[in-house]
């Protein structure tokens, strides 16, 4: 398992050994969803979906979350410090909701032993949440929200006018425009090249439709046409219809399983395209939830390397099937890697405070900013952009095959 920055000195290769041992063996300490207990304890503040259409990924991405909280509190926080995860669920009416997500963050930062917070997984959520962290001065670190807005051009400065010179959010994950053109060249690669794009009309969905329309058109595919569907739509017959008479090799949906691909891709079989490929970006990797066996023939990318691969992260892998009994999800290991970064800073903090609790904005001066102080993390050396973007992004594509993931390629990106 990789390790976080050790703000008093590298470990020796024994202990660090022995550190990995121990998390292996430990429980899930300082996880819980309350009010941290004692002012020696250091709040971690989560904002995810944990209930409804999302929360299987929700969950998965928390689980993440905890095992990286699990690992720093065993291995020791400067200090006698604990860390403790207080995670808040963003659903309502079963869908991610961006008002619910803005509610969450002002708890959070309510209470004053919070001195970071992971989420939200949707971009439209984080677009509510921002203007919030950044006149609070909170570290604030997505997983996997991925809309260009949130920390590009000038739908990010909007975010930021409370502090216009302050930048507290940062992505562990690429943007939009980065995965909605790997996923042109991915679809192009397996000879998929007349598309119909329908979108959910929301901030993430729009985004990543726009670009992969743009540059599938622009590397030689065709585009039939587009659609936008109507939130809360439950019976997507008579689109497809229409989409049939066009004779698609796929449909490419920009949006999630929650408001409308899952719907979208089961009911294709009703209209006589089960055999019609379907793709998406990272906010369906939970579709066979809905689908079920129709969810066979998706497509998905992922804002996020395959740890399956990456040789550092082989023990988080291991550890998480260990504790939680299963496969990781598709941002279970970027969640740990927001939050051994989110851990690093703030450890770095205390022991430049004299081991006392830490400011907000000493745990904000410690985000690495650069190669030379990244953190190592399983999904590879994290450090952030002026933006508050990752510095060395991946996409990865999946299929669904016998109701399952299953992992076809990815992209390393430049800066």
């Amino acid at each position: 398992m990789t390790g976080r920055a050790n703000p008093s000195g590298m470990r020796s290769p024994r202990i660090a050994a022995l550190a990995a041992l121990l998390l292996l063996a430990a429980p899930l300490a300082g996880c819980s969803s309350g009010p941290a207990p004692a002012s020696t304890t250091i709040g971690i503040g989560v904002d995810l979906p944990l209930s409804g259409a999302d929360a299987s990924v929700g969950t998965s991405t928390l689980d993440g979350i905890k095992l990286a909280v699990a690992r720093a509190n065993a291995q020791g926080v400067p200090g006698g410090f604990t860390f403790a995860v207080q995670a808040l669920d963003d659903t309502q009416q079963g869908v991610h909701n961006p008002q619910q997500g803005a509610s969450n963050v002002r708890t959070l930062i309510a209470d004053d032993s919070v001195l970071a917070i992971i989420g939200p997984y949707n971009s439209n959520v984080a677009a509510a949440e921002i203007p919030i962290t950044n006149q609070a001065g909170i570290v604030q670190i997505s997983p996997s929200a991925v809309s260009d807005g949130l920390t590009l051009g000038k739908g990010a400065a909007m975010l930021r006018r409370a502090n216009p010179t302050v930048n507290t959010f940062f992505r562990v994950c690429t943007t939009d425009s980065r995965q909605g053109s790997a996923a042109a060249r991915f679809a192009l690669d397996l000879k998929l090249k007349r598309v119909y794009i329908v979108d959910d009309n929301e901030t993430y969905g729009l985004d990543l439709a726009n670009v992969f329309s743009r540059d599938f058109a622009k590397l030689g595919g065709t585009v039939l046409g587009r659609d936008h569907i109507a939130p809360d739509t439950q019976d997507f017959k008579a689109l497809l219809l229409k989409i049939k008479g066009y004779k698609p090799d796929f449909i490419f949906f920009g949006g999630t399983t929650s408001t409308g691909g899952g719907l979208l891709r089961r009911q294709m079989f009703d209209v006589g395209m089960g055999k019609v490929a379907f793709m998406g970006g990272d906010g369906i990797p939970d579709i066979a939830e809905v689908a079920k066996k129709r969810a066979d023939g998706t497509y998905y990318t992922v804002a996020a390397p395959n740890a399956d691969l990456l040789p550092a992260a082989k023990q988080f892998v291991a550890a998480y099937k260990a504790k939680f009994g299963s496969d990781v999800g598709p941002y279970s290991a970027n969640a740990y890697a927001a939050t051994e970064v989110a851990i690093s800073a703030i450890e770095q903090a205390i022991v430049a405070n004299g081991k006392k609790m830490p400011t907000r904005a000493q745990v904000l001066a410690k985000i690495p900013r650069s190669a030379k102080n990244e953190v190592l993390t399983p999904i590879g050396p994290i450090s952030f952009d002026k933006n508050g973007d990752v510095r060395k992004p991946v996409i990865s594509l999946y299929a669904i095959r016998n109701g399952r993931s299953a992992f076809i390629e990815q992209l390393n990106l430049s800066e």
